[in-house]
């Protein structure tokens, strides 16, 4: 089964690195899923400055600078892995490095049958 691991972290976190995991924390668990063959692919992403949200409303797109509402945590990255089930997700997503300040969203994909 594939799943995607949605990373937050408090904004304050995000800024200070003191605060966060190191580097190498991540890179050894980046390596770990590799080693397993389980990793489908990661990226880290830019702070709340760097968003942009686009909605279309009665056929006019609204640009917004930001994200798509208020919040203190705010999605830092992802992960997709391919593991047997969900059991294994939740293991691998409690070793993620920033579960232990943050939070992990561990959603299955959609699979679809057809073309």
């Amino acid at each position: 089964m594939k799943f995607i691991f949605l990373l937050y972290v408090p904004q304050k976190i995000r800024d200070d690195p003191n605060a966060r995991a190191s580097l190498e924390t991540w890179m050894a668990y980046g390596a770990a899923l590799r080693h397993e063959g389980i990793d489908l692919g990661n990226n880290a992403l830019e702070g709340l400055d760097m968003a942009t949200t686009v909605r279309v409303r009665d056929g006019e797109t609204l640009v917004t600078d930001g994200p798509f509402a208020e919040t203190k945590e705010m999605l830092g990255g992802y992960y997709l892995i391919d593991v047997p089930d969900r059991e294994a997700a939740l293991a691998w997503a409690a070793k993620v490095p920033s579960a232990p300040y943050g939070s992990i969203e561990v959603r299955p994909l959609m699979e679809y049958d057809g073309p």
